[in-house]
């Protein structure tokens, strides 16, 4: 039951939910998670990105509990600078499927996250480039046999209509102990059999002694969707597609509109 601020955990998707990567945080986000967290509410992030990443837009905003990176595929304490949790690829069946894309799909960018947060060009394209350099990225240029284990995820990078099309390649194929997800219109990750936003906010919760019918998940996106049914109450933006829509408890506004300042500030005058 909720009955104050104190009770609270916010769960935020990062792009195009939180920030944009071209705009970053719009001050009426940074600003009302400072008062959200002022009075009590606890407030982090579920994202695909690295701490690195994810980092970089986090200097002026609040954080108040640690954050989900890489999909779920870590919980990690910003302000301890470690890792709560970490899950790795199993090698062999990663590494098969990023090869059997690369076969088949000379274009394809890839990047490889590996547990040492570091970030490994595979294969550079304009995707690759946008998210590496425009990001700021620090990373590495190594072909796939170089790296041997102990990888996140994979991330290939390319035109939507390519994507749909390694899609569908890869749901013909079988590769124990990983699946496919798709995390905006240009990516597409190898992820851990098992391993969501939404498993990651379970364990968060252990961690943290709250009960999962008070976290409240924000996000925009398909990958969101774990995140959203495994929290007590979950809203989509705006500019989310229908299916996340029509699977949220509530709607709210789009990113640069400050949507996620919308449900803070809503929290903030029924519970103070």
């Amino acid at each position: 039951m909720i009955r104050s601020l104190q009770d609270i955990l916010v769960i935020s998707d990062m792009d195009n939910t939180l920030l944009t990567p071209e705009d970053g945080v719009p001050p009426v986000n940074r600003e009302t998670i400072r008062l959200f967290c002022m009075l009590g509410g606890r407030f982090t992030i579920a994202t695909g990105r690295t701490a690195e990443s994810a980092g970089r837009h986090l200097t002026s905003l609040t954080l108040s509990a640690p954050a989900i990176l890489y999909g779920g595929g870590a919980i990690y304490d910003f302000e301890k600078q470690s890792y709560i949790q970490k899950t790795v690829l199993p090698g062999v069946a990663a590494k098969r499927a990023a090869m059997d894309v690369m076969a088949s799909f000379p274009g394809v960018g890839v990047e490889v996250m590996t547990d040492d947060g570091g970030i490994s060009i595979v294969r550079a394209n304009e995707y690759t480039y946008r998210h590496t350099v425009h990001e700021r990225l620090s990373y590495r240029m190594a072909p796939l046999e170089a790296l041997n284990s102990g990888w996140n995820k994979v991330l290939f990078a390319c035109p939507h209509e390519t994507l749909l099309r390694i899609e569908a390649f890869l749901g013909k194929r079988s590769y124990p102990g990983v699946y496919f997800v798709a995390t905006n219109r240009n990516y597409f990750e190898i992820m851990p059999e098992g391993v969501t936003k939404g498993t990651a906010l379970q364990s968060l919760c252990e961690y943290l002694g709250i009960p999962l019918e008070n976290t409240i998940a924000i996000g925009d996106y398909y990958n969101d969707l774990d995140l959203m049914r495994a929290a007590g109450h979950s809203v989509a933006m705006e500019n989310a597609p229908q299916e996340v829509r029509l699977a949220a408890s509530a709607v709210t506004g789009r990113c640069m509109d400050g949507g996620v300042a919308q449900v803070l500030y809503a929290l903030i005058r029924k519970f103070t």
